[in-house]
Parts: C-alpha cells; sequence; structure tokens
C-alpha cells in the first residue's frame, strides 16, 4: 500500500480540536478485517462521507502500546471464555500527537467499551505506585499485573461528516515480547465506534458492498496466541481461519502463519 498517503490526502482533514464531540470515551465498537488490497477502492469510497484526522499535516498516525496482563493471562482467558465486564490494561503512545497514557479498556455486560486513561510521560516496563494505584481504583480491586508484549501499528482516524461516529483504520501491525515476533502486515482491521450501534453507517453499507463482513476480534487475543501457542486457544478456532484465510504472514522466530496455524491445531483438542 505505498500509495496510501496520496489516497488518504484527497480527504478533508479535521484536527484533534474538532474531534471533542466524538472522543466517545463509552461507546459500542464494531469491528472488521479484512485484505489490505481492498483498502483503495474502499476508501475511495469512503470519501464522500468522512473527514481525515490531521496532527501537524500527517494523516497516518504511529501508535506503540505496551499491553499488561496477570501472570495466569486473566485478561486474555476472560475474552477467550466470552465474559463480560472484562479489562485491558496498556501503554499507548499516540507517536504523532506525542502524548502517552496509561489505558484500561473495559467491556460491560451491555456491550459497551469504556475506557479510561491517565496521561503519563512515557511507557513503561515497570508500574509506578500511583499507575498501580489507578488501575485498582478503575477496576476495583487489587489486581497485580505485568507488561507482556507490544502491538504497533499505524493508523487512520476519519470522522463522519454529520454522523456522530468514528472511523478507525489500522494498518501495519507489528507484535513482539522478549523472546519472539511476528506481524499481520498483510491485513486491515477496521472499527466503527459509535454512541450506540447503529446500522445507518455509511461505512458498514460500504463495507457490506465489498463482501467486509463485522467480526469480533482482538488484536491482543491474537497476537497473545502467535506469541503464546500453548494458551487455551479453542474458542478461538473460528477466528483464527478466518485470519489465515486472509493469508497473512508471520516473520520472525515464528516462521510464517501455516506453522503457527500447524502448532494451533496439533495442540487442540476440538
Amino acid at each position: 500500500m505505498s500509495n496510501l498517503p496520496q489516497i488518504v490526502a484527497d480527504f478533508l482533514p479535521i484536527s484533534l480540536d474538532e474531534m471533542d464531540d466524538v472522543k466517545l470515551m463509552s461507546r459500542t465498537d464494531t469491528k472488521f478485517a479484512f485484505k489490505a488490497n481492498k483498502m483503495p477502492l474502499l476508501l475511495q469510497k469512503l470519501l464522500p462521507f468522512y473527514r481525515v484526522l490531521a496532527i501537524d499535516g500527517e494523516l497516518i498516525h504511529d501508535y506503540k502500546s505496551l499491553y499488561y496482563d496477570t501472570d495466569n493471562r486473566k485478561f486474555y482467558l476472560d475474552h477467550h471464555n466470552g465474559r463480560v465486564n472484562r479489562n485491558k490494561i496498556r501503554f499507548r503512545e499516540y507517536v504523532g500527537s506525542k502524548l502517552t497514557f496509561l489505558e484500561i479498556k473495559r467491556k460491560n455486560n451491555k456491550g459497551k467499551t469504556i475506557k479510561k486513561r491517565m496521561k503519563v510521560n512515557a511507557i513503561s516496563n515497570e508500574l509506578s505506585e500511583k499507575q498501580q494505584n489507578y488501575i485498582e481504583k478503575i477496576i476495583g480491586r487489587p489486581m497485580e499485573v505485568n507488561a507482556k508484549q507490544w502491538i504497533n501499528f499505524s493508523r487512520i482516524t476519519f470522522v463522519h461528516k454529520t454522523q456522530k461516529e468514528r472511523l478507525t483504520i489500522d494498518v501495519n501491525l507489528t507484535f513482539e515480547n522478549s523472546n519472539e515476533k511476528g506481524d499481520m502486515k498483510h491485513i486491515v482491521i477496521a472499527e466503527v465506534k459509535q454512541e450506540r450501534m447503529s446500522r445507518s453507517s455509511d461505512f458498514m453499507r460500504i463495507a457490506k458492498e465489498m463482501h467486509i463482513l463485522p467480526i469480533r476480534i482482538s488484536k491482543y487475543c491474537l497476537t497473545t496466541l502467535a506469541l503464546n501457542p500453548e494458551l487455551k486457544k479453542n474458542r478461538f478456532k473460528e477466528k483464527v481461519l478466518f485470519i489465515n484465510k486472509l493469508k497473512i504472514s508471520v516473520n520472525g522466530t515464528i516462521n510464517n502463519f501455516i506453522e503457527w496455524i500447524w502448532r494451533f491445531f496439533r495442540n487442540s483438542n476440538f
């Protein structure tokens, strides 16, 4: 997608200050995953309906995230087991805006995603006492967590011209821990963020026309499984097969995605 910057430049820009009305810290999310080669046509179809976030003239922004979990992978397993009122904890650096936050995302029993965050100076491999206290305050109980893995990607953020809706499109996803690393650069993950679920979204309409279907997918869970194939995984079977169908390649010490899939089924009991 070497021509991506030129295509995105055709959209009318919107500034961070203008986005105050669509922060949507409490929202519903609908995710999509599709082959990267669909991006040019998709963006062309989105052009009349959305503006693109511009920060210092940049339209494609790098995000760096360090995710935390418990030693027994509570957050991963809560998601795998379909538990409601589940959490994720991460440091996230918004590279273009030079801002870094400690973020806690909570998915409640009504399907809402609620994000709380505190500004920090930099991503840290260890939590300070203040940060630990903040986590426990938001989650509501003591929680011992530690750094597990990096997930980095580039994001394009769109705002609908008339509806209270944000759309994020993530590309060039890479991930790593202290032992292994990989990438999912051949897929795109899009997410429609709304105050309440509405199928009137122009992105959803266009995605359906292009045979891009919604899928409940977690970058954290997929990359956790790729880096730790011994973890419980049976309820992610369908998602892994879907991602494999998109022909993702995983590099590094995980030699390729086919090897990962083979290990997945070898260690599974279906």
